[in-house]
């Protein structure tokens, strides 16, 4: 599946790497599985590793309708959530962007655009310097 994720709970992270061509049914499946993990919890971060993405499937109203369900599911708590996208490609950045005006204008979803790994991590409060080496030393 393009789409994958792993929560890092003793920081309040989540990896989300999407590869190939991203498809919006696929995302809403693995945001199931994401919603309803026992180590899910309100407020973790989220940085979506959009670096592979090779396409994005184009159907709005299926975006609209993954927007609501991630809607229901972040914004149904007192606290924010920060979603970081990295996006260092034009069509990684697309996507990032037309998820990005859907969450406009929540005040629960903070989702900003980054093109460099490190200052990822780095606006997650994260200390390593690559997702690589996150995924290595991180339990």
């Amino acid at each position: 599946m393009p789409v994958s994720f792993k929560i890092f709970p003793e920081r309040g992270l989540v990896y989300v790497r999407y590869t190939g061509f991203a498809r919006l049914d696929e995302s809403l499946e693995v945001f199931g599985q994401y919603a309803t993990h026992p180590d899910f919890r309100p407020g973790q971060k989220q940085l979506v590793d959009l670096s592979d993405v090779t396409g994005i499937e184009t159907n709005y109203v299926k975006l609209f309708a993954l927007q609501a369900r991630k809607a229901d599911v972040f914004l149904g708590h007192d606290v924010q959530t920060l979603l970081v996208y990295y996006a260092p490609t034009s069509v990684s950045m697309e996507l990032a962007e037309s998820v990005i005006r859907s969450w406009e204008p929540s005040g629960s979803v903070i989702p900003l655009i980054q093109q460099d790994e490190r200052e990822s991590l780095q606006l997650l409060g994260q200390p390593e310097r690559s997702f690589e080496e996150l995924l290595q030393t991180a339990r």
